[in-house]
């Protein structure tokens, strides 16, 4: 219909170079005539690869759907796939043991041309293992590593210490943390961001407490502070989710955000401007996260290589669930 060899139409279709413009435009105008649309199977089979990618995560379903970082994440990842005809392959495990056998099952099936590393662990094997295995990976961290695939990363800490200085510069002096799972290499960055704060702020270390990153372990870990014989008057949580429980619990205590307990999160989720008050928490660029990761892994797929990536650091996001501590407050009154 174009006039055109089919050299000529995979090349402009491809978008490869070699075509006219004029030419380019012409082949176009009848695929879109014709409607016309790549057999994403057909591809497959030609080049060998699965146009596919894979994600997987070992979390419990009912987390993984509350947390807003997975959402935004995966948005990022599909804005660049879409737009090079790629897909992406969700699989939500419940253990590790789950977790190592989809890997194996991916790459032994060729399901996936390569995988999205997140949740990063101590000592975690998986970057060995799929190397191992031969399956392209781009590793999800709070910072850059050693490590036998790329590193994109956002350094959390300056976020999380920005947070505690701005506690401290508005009076606060007992600066709790509720932190995520004690295996992930992100608990232990953010946890040491603000032990590390409260050191350079002369404050010594108040107490911290180990949840799940979701809403009921947020709840629970502030009810376990609040129940302490020295109470915190701020508590800095790891994610929006577990704050938002958390303000939440010490409300239904007959505690007042800000008066009685400051709160920061981390994330700022599109929920954390509506709450009442609305949360202080650190905003990291998540879409973009996810955009520059699948970016990474395309080039790993395509036999190309992909230096770490380390993505600009988060910025705390000031709103009202942040306050100077009551006792602070009635000094300045007195």
């Amino acid at each position: 219909m174009a006039g055109v060899s089919k050299g000529a139409v995979s090349f402009a279709l491809n978008d490869r170079p070699g075509v006219a413009e004029a030419t380019r435009t012409r082949i176009l105008a009848a695929a879109a005539e014709l409607r016309w649309t790549p057999s994403h199977r057909a591809r497959a089979l030609s080049s060998s690869r699965a146009l596919t990618v894979g994600l997987v995560v070992a979390r419990a379903p009912e987390t993984l759907g509350a947390d807003p970082f997975f959402p935004a994440f995966i948005a990022g990842i599909e804005t660049t796939l879409a737009a090079r005809g790629q897909a992406l392959l969700l699989q939500v495990v419940p253990d590790q043991a789950s977790e190592r056998r989809s890997y194996d099952a991916l790459a032994a099936n060729g399901r996936v041309d390569g995988v999205f590393l997140t949740d990063l662990r101590l000592d975690d094997p998986r970057p060995a293992m799929l190397e191992a295995l031969g399956l392209p990976a781009v590793v999800i961290a709070p910072s850059p590593l050693e490590c036998p695939w790329p590193v994109v990363a956002t350094d959390d800490r300056p976020g999380i210490a920005a947070a505690v200085h701005h506690l401290v510069a508005l009076g606060h002096r007992r600066i709790a943390h509720v932190a995520g799972p004690v295996e992930f290499v992100h608990t232990r960055s953010r946890h040491a961001a603000w032990a590390g704060a409260l050191a350079a702020s002369a404050l010594d270390e108040f107490s911290s407490v180990h949840a799940d990153f979701s809403a009921a372990g947020g709840a629970e870990a502030t009810v376990r502070l609040l129940d302490s014989a020295a109470p915190p008057t701020a508590i800095v949580y790891a994610n929006d989710l577990m704050a938002i429980a958390g303000m939440s619990a010490a409300q239904t205590r007959g505690l007042h955000v800000p008066d009685d307990l400051s709160v920061t999160g981390f994330d700022d989720s599109a929920i954390a401007g509506h709450l009442r008050p609305p949360l202080t928490t650190v905003r990291t660029d998540v879409v973009g996260w996810g955009r520059a990761a699948a970016e990474c892994l395309l080039r790993l797929v395509d036999g190309l290589a992909c230096p770490d990536v380390t993505l600009p650091p988060p910025e705390l996001v000031l709103r009202s669930s942040t306050g100077p501590p009551r006792t602070t407050r009635e000094t300045d009154s007195a």
